[in-house]
């Protein structure tokens, strides 16, 4: 990572800015070549690079800024995505500055219609949600890459102030021409991961194009510096009188930074809303409308928006392979983007390091596609609901809209239809990698996510803190052949990790009676469980869940 820097306060955050370096080279090429060549330095680029060193698995991140990122852009960082943090080791930063919440408010006109709160309880390491900024995102996940680099130098190398320009694809290899103030030079990598996000450059030089629904509605984004005391909650107003016709969003952020997202109108033009004193003018009839006029503020930032969810008809293309909005585009509602640009990355890292390391084959990087396809639709079909309500698209949405929020004060079934339905982990149901499984009456289905609870005892911590880099199985209190099967597994994989569960509460969430084993993926996907498991039903989901002897395509499973 270059270490040259100079840095720039914007607002209430100092940027750092890297100056680009050039390395060496023979003939205008880099002498090194490179097992995974990461295009874009966002918040995905940074997690899979960061996934990828979990394995010991070398990256360079080409990216074409000077710094981390400026201005409104991700706010809100889901539980799934802070256990996530947690594997890359970014954790602590996000919850020390992130600020946690658990519900919001929507209101008809000046009238209170809707409350939800996301699930939350004492038993949970993690909040639901917390709002973050994306440059404070992006600084902590350069600082977890420079912990890193601390303790094996190099493992991750970041490339900023370089713009890809070109690129070729070999039988064995990908070239990538790359540009930046100093010179050109050419870099070749056995993988190359896209995270250049929604202008991606690797998608367009591919010729790739992306399918799915655009949406009529445009929104403004303001971001104000206010010293308000209002609770950490998300709040909504459809109708308000002081923008008729419209539907204003308003979310806390750290550094009393207030986030406003209004929609505009048929016929508002969208560059005079986005004027200084135009923008002035709206966040102060807003506040006075919220009783916060009286206190001082300055206005930050501002852009636009307008909703979409498009997708690639396949993430991987030989060796190189497509993440976050580089591989698909979500609507902010129910702030699915970000957030499933970590799943993304959650995704691909493990395997692709699987496949670099020889444990297993190419085809495995298929179920990437396969099962993050699907992921797209379930959280493109709960957007589509979302922004279709918050954006009616005609006169007969915008009719349907007007009757759910009048009637939804007094009927809590209509209210619902309110509900922005804000992001949970997908399940993989009927991914290729899990095997047949024994039928339970409660705890994670094979594909879904391994439910985090608490450990008492000896071991007095949560369950996920037990995933290590490889499978885990977690088994409880096994004896006899359940036992016999679990060691012969362990002893042939070094990297298999064991977790005996002796906790009663645990067993009866897992619906796990004495020799229930459940297997689960590095990226905490339930693969497989069995009430009492032999040896060959082990290896066989272990096989398969490494991609071994089955045919995974890019139609693997239903969507």
């Amino acid at each position: 990572m270059i270490a040259e820097q100079n840095f720039e306060r914007i607002g209430p955050f100092v940027y750092p800015h890297f100056h680009p370096a050039l390395p060496p080279l023979r003939e205008g090429r880099d002498t090194k070549h490179h097992k995974v060549a990461i295009v874009g330095g966002g918040p995905v680029g940074l997690a899979v690079a960061l996934g990828l060193a979990r394995y010991g698995v070398a990256s360079v991140i080409i990216e074409a800024d000077d710094s981390v990122c400026m201005g409104s852009r991700a706010a809100c960082v889901s539980r799934r995505s802070l256990e996530i943090m947690e594997r890359l080791g970014a954790l602590q930063d996000f919850m020390t500055k992130g600020l946690p919440w658990t519900d919001g408010r929507s209101f008809y006109v000046e009238t209170e219609v809707f409350r939800f709160s996301m699930p939350h309880d004492a038993q949970q390491k993690l909040p639901p949600m917390i709002n973050l900024q994306q440059y404070y995102i992006e600084q902590f996940l350069v600082d977890a890459v420079a912990r890193v680099n601390q303790h094996t130098p190099g493992l991750i190398e970041i490339r900023w102030a370089s713009q890809v320009d070109a690129l070729q694809i070999t039988g064995a290899s990908v070239a990538l021409d790359v540009a930046n103030a100093l010179g050109r030079y050419r870099l070749d990598a056995d993988w190359v991961v896209a995270c250049d996000g929604g202008q991606s450059f690797v998608r367009k030089q591919m010729g790739l194009p992306m399918h799915g629904t655009g949406y009529e509605g445009r929104y403004v984004i303001i971001d104000i510096d206010l010293a308000s005391k209002h609770r950490t909650e998300r709040r909504a107003w459809f109708d308000p009188p002081w923008n008729r016709g419209s539907t204003v969003l308003m979310h806390q952020q750290p550094d009393n930074l207030w986030r406003i997202d209004y929609q505009l109108r048929h016929g508002d033009d969208a560059e005079k809303a986005l004027q200084p004193d135009q923008a002035a003018a709206f966040v102060q009839r807003h506040l006075d409308a919220v009783g916060e006029g009286h206190l001082p503020w300055k206005l930050v930032w501002t852009s636009i928006y307008r909703a979409g969810a498009m997708t690639l008809d396949s993430y991987r293309h030989g060796r190189v392979l497509f993440a976050g909005n580089a591989a698909h585009a979500l609507p902010i509602f129910g702030v699915r983007g970000l957030n499933s640009g970590f799943d993304d990355a959650d995704n691909l890292a493990w395997k692709l390091a699987f496949v670099i390391d020889g444990k297993a084959p190419a085809a495995l990087l298929d179920s990437y596609s396969d099962e993050r396809l699907v992921a797209f639709h379930i959280n493109a079909e709960h957007a589509k609901r979302s922004t279709e309500f918050m954006s009616p698209p005609s006169r007969g949405f915008d009719l349907f809209r007007e009757a759910a929020l009048s009637l939804a004060q007094e009927h809590r079934d209509i209210a619902n239809l309110i509900n922005q339905r804000q992001t949970q982990a997908v399940a993989y149901r009927q991914s290729t990698l899990s095997s047949a499984s024994d039928a339970f009456a409660a705890g994670p289905e094979p594909g879904a996510v391994l439910i985090d609870l608490p450990l008492v005892g000896e071991q007095a911590k949560y369950l996920i803190e037990t995933l290590g880099t490889g499978f885990t199985l977690l088994v409880f209190k096994p004896s006899g052949v359940v036992a016999d099967a679990v060691e012969a597994v362990a002893r042939a994989d070094s990297t298999l990790n064991v977790v005996r569960v002796n906790d009663a509460r645990v067993a009866a969430a897992y619906d796990a009676t004495q020799g229930a084993v459940y297997l689960v993926r590095p990226d905490g996907h339930v693969a497989g469980r069995w009430q009492q498991p032999d040896l060959a039903t082990l290896r066989s989901a272990l096989a398969r869940a490494c991609g071994h002897d089955i045919s995974i395509s890019n139609q693997g499973f239903a969507r």
